[in-house]
């Protein structure tokens, strides 16, 4: 797939020759931090080591007062408490967050994650069925319930009261809870607005241990569960996410919760405890990991069959109970791979015979055998091939239900409220969103959304862009470069790792193909001095043959480091090839 690369404009050259001098860092690492927004040593110094102390007061976020009120009156009565969330990643650590810390000081207390399948997305009746009839007076709804208006409701005329923990974008109607806290509300004044859901539940928290006076430092043991919903959700890694992702990844390197800690062994990444050692990793662990190990786990638990396990893992404190938990969600996610690598290539069938699909400007395919645990997934996998605003649909309890996934500044949120009259429900991000609807909707709703994605779109964005910080020397990339461009990590979105360009370089002749079509090489530009580079280009072995004969071509990749046989090396990451003829 041909990409577009967009080199990003340089920084003020006085500003980033200061940073050069103040930091005693090159003038391309100055640039970066430039980039970032970063124009002296006491901000530069802030971004390297993100503390603690600069998080935000949670009683800045509108109704926190009254959430933390409701709770203490729930506590003092001895009222019991459900803790509800959804069943993905963000939604299990969350409700693993806020019910192991009620849990210290409060014993009325159980946790509730809705069934994927017979209940769907979000608040349901059943559960304020259940939670009526088991004597639950609060529940504490956590990464759901901000559209939830009608079923808050029911649960008040039925004695139950909410507290809405959310980061999704509202609806037209807040619902009438005891307090409903979202950064995303139209009226709430809260300074930061990208939170995860378990980054609510996270100030929640903060906000009753200052309540009841209990020291901060007792939160922090939570920030493993933080960073992994900053991870899994993909919400940016800035200002108050970036702290919390950094302390998070640095609880996971030196002390991870059980459940973690197994999650990671049964990936292949730390090995079987003896006696119940600790272990080092082998390697750091970094957002990637997180992102493609440790949240597809916790997802498949809900995908495949209930989220609850997710949770029970996320909570225990017995290695052993945890090796068990984490060995059966192993095996719920080797089924989910089957079953997505299944319904993805029989998408791409639906695609590939089907013209007017692949001549349209968005993607809606539906197929009501597709397994509902995985069609995110498939959307996703859709959107990396055809680079289109994506719909995957299949049929559950009698309605159509679906995922959407975006690309690059293509609002899907905004699209599919265009088409809200359609809908039984739909929620979500401006890349990501679920919805369900009516099986007679499907062909309007197909038509209208293709002609709302057509009408708001254009070309340039439907190719696929890599964002370039700066032209690089083959000289310039050492192990003292690389040490510093560590320190901007954590990476994601709103701080990408930098993707560097390099023109005119060759292969020395030990270009080849390894694995499932990656195109291992050294590359080296023969007009500057230094050692070949060791690259790795994933799925991209079509360009072997002309490398192979000698022709000169540009590169764009990422810098890291590799381990082999105990020797660690840098090494490029190639996003992209271009030939230069």
């Amino acid at each position: 797939m041909q990409k577009r690369w967009v080199l990003k404009d340089h920084g003020d050259i006085e500003t980033v020759k200061n940073l050069t001098q103040s930091l005693n860092i090159s003038s391309n690492l100055s640039n970066l931090l430039v980039q970032q927004g970063i124009t002296n040593y006491e901000e530069a110094r802030a971004f390297f080591r993100p503390e603690l102390s600069s998080l935000l007061g949670p009683f800045l976020m509108m109704d926190m007062d009254k959430a933390v009120d409701r709770i203490c009156k729930a506590i003092q009565n001895n009222e019991k408490i459900l803790v509800f969330g959804d069943y993905d990643v963000d939604g299990t650590t969350a409700v693993s967050l806020v019910y192991t810390f009620l849990n210290k000081f409060h014993s009325d207390l159980d946790f509730y994650i809705p069934d994927r399948y017979s209940e769907g997305y979000g608040i349901s009746y059943k559960s304020i069925d259940y939670a009526r009839e088991n004597g639950f007076t609060l529940i504490i709804a956590l990464d759901c319930g901000i559209k939830a208006v009608e079923k808050v409701l029911y649960a008040r005329n039925h004695q139950v009261d909410f507290i809405i923990c959310d980061h999704h974008r509202p609806g037209k109607s807040i619902p009438e809870a005891c307090a409903v806290l979202d950064p995303k509300r139209t009226d709430c004044k809260y300074p930061y607005k990208d939170l995860s859901g378990c980054g609510v539940g996270f100030k929640l928290v903060q906000a009753l241990a200052q309540r009841k006076n209990i020291d901060f430092s007792e939160l922090i043991p939570f920030l493993d569960l933080v960073v992994v919903s900053i991870a899994a959700d993909i919400v940016p890694i800035t200002w108050e996410n970036r702290v919390l992702a950094y302390h998070g990844l640095k609880l996971i390197n030196s002390n991870p919760r059980p459940g973690i800690e197994s999650l990671f062994k049964y990936s292949g990444i730390r090995k079987i405890r003896h006696d119940h050692d600790k272990q080092n990793f082998s390697r750091e662990i970094n957002i990637t990991d997180l992102v493609f190990i440790i949240g597809p786990r916790i997802n498949a638990a809900g995908r495949i069959e209930n989220a609850i396990n997710s949770v029970k893992l996320l909570i225990t404190t017995d290695s052993d109970y945890a090796d068990q938990l984490a060995d059966q969600i192993n095996n719920f996610n080797t089924e989910r791979k089957n079953l997505d690598l299944t319904a993805t290539q029989e998408a791409l069938e639906i695609i590939s015979s089907d013209s007017s699909i692949r001549n349209s400007k968005s993607t809606v395919v539906y197929d009501p055998n597709w397994h509902k645990g995985v069609i995110g997934i498939v959307a996703s996998r859709l959107t990396e091939v055809y680079y289109k605003p994506t719909i995957v649909l299949t049929q559950s309890n009698g309605l159509l239900t679906g995922s959407a996934r975006s690309i690059k500044d293509f609002d899907i949120y905004d699209a599919l409220d265009s088409c809200n009259d359609l809908f039984e429900h739909f929620g979500g991000h401006k890349y990501a969103a679920g919805l369900s609807l009516k099986l007679e909707n499907f062909d309007i709703f197909k038509h209208r959304f293709e002609e709302y994605v057509s009408s708001h779109i254009n070309e340039q964005m439907m190719i696929p862009e890599i964002q370039i910080n700066a032209i690089l020397s083959l000289n310039d990339i050492n192990w003292t470069f690389f040490r510093i461009l560590k320190q901007f990590s954590p990476f994601g979105p709103g701080n990408l790792s930098p993707t560097f360009e390099t023109d005119g370089v060759n292969d020395t002749g030990h270009a080849r193909i390894v694995g499932k079509n990656h195109l291992k090489l050294k590359v080296a530009q023969f007009d500057v001095r230094g050692f070949p580079l060791s690259a790795i280009a994933y799925q991209q072995g079509e360009h072997l043959e002309r490398i192979s004969k000698g022709e000169p071509f540009n590169i764009c990749y990422h810098i890291e480091e590799n381990e082999w046989n105990g020797v660690k090396s840098l090494q490029l990451n190639i996003k992209d090839i271009k030939f230069q003829s």
